[in-house]
């Protein structure tokens, strides 16, 4: 499987010819979904969900689909009769030959004031993959590589630290790293790769790796 990272939280998985891309958001390339022959979106929010940008996608490959959650499902489905799917935790699917599990239901608290929304977190291929959206959900399986949201409104570096060692991935890349300066990133490579326990890894955007 080849993984290839986007702007923010938007990820590229690639097999056997086929293409799945998450969370292809308003930070995230304007074509960042295009080529995809599934796309998965955790939540409503712009920079995981960009209107524009699934359009593209979708009128780009007519047999394109897209899984995602209800309140994003309700914003695209009209357009594209048949080919978004609404799935929610303990959902099980096939997208593009990749086998997935939807994990989580709640995205992480902004504050006691903001009301919550809903959020997905998508498990690929058994545990080769687990993208958690903007929340800190442990899934009930092994996961090999975690794609770790590092700077949000919502999280902070303690929270991000024991999440690592909560789900105790062989290895995790760094995601929702658009806030992030560069200045900022040695010192969560080191915190984070220092006390995480697994390996810390990280991807300018448009760079790949083998899984």
């Amino acid at each position: 499987m080849k993984l290839t990272k986007k702007s923010h939280s938007c990820v590229r998985l690639e097999k056997d010819g086929q293409t799945l891309v998450i969370d292809p958001g308003g930070f995230s390339e304007e074509d960042a979904a295009v080529g995809a022959d599934a796309i998965l979106v955790t939540h409503e929010h712009p920079d995981h969900f960009d209107e524009a940008r699934l359009r593209a996608a979708m009128e780009a490959d007519p047999a394109a689909r897209i899984w995602t959650l209800k309140s994003v499902a309700e914003q695209i489905s009209a357009a594209f009769p048949g080919r978004v799917h609404t799935v929610g935790h303990g959902d099980t699917f096939t997208a593009a030959g990749f086998d997935v599990q939807v994990h989580g239901e709640l995205h992480a608290v902004i504050h006691p004031d903001i009301p919550r929304i809903t959020n997905v977190g998508y498990l690929v291929d058994g545990g080769r993959v687990f993208h958690p959206g903007d929340a800190l959900t442990v899934p009930d399986h092994p996961v090999e590589t975690l794609m770790l949201p590092v700077m949000a409104p919502w999280n902070k570096i303690a929270e991000v630290i024991d999440y690592v060692r909560e789900v105790k991935p062989q290895r995790a890349y760094d995601i929702h790293d658009a806030l992030l300066t560069d200045l900022a990133r040695p010192i969560y490579d080191r915190q984070i790769g220092g006390l995480g326990g697994s390996e810390h890894l990280r991807l300018t955007p448009g760079d790949s790796a083998e899984l």
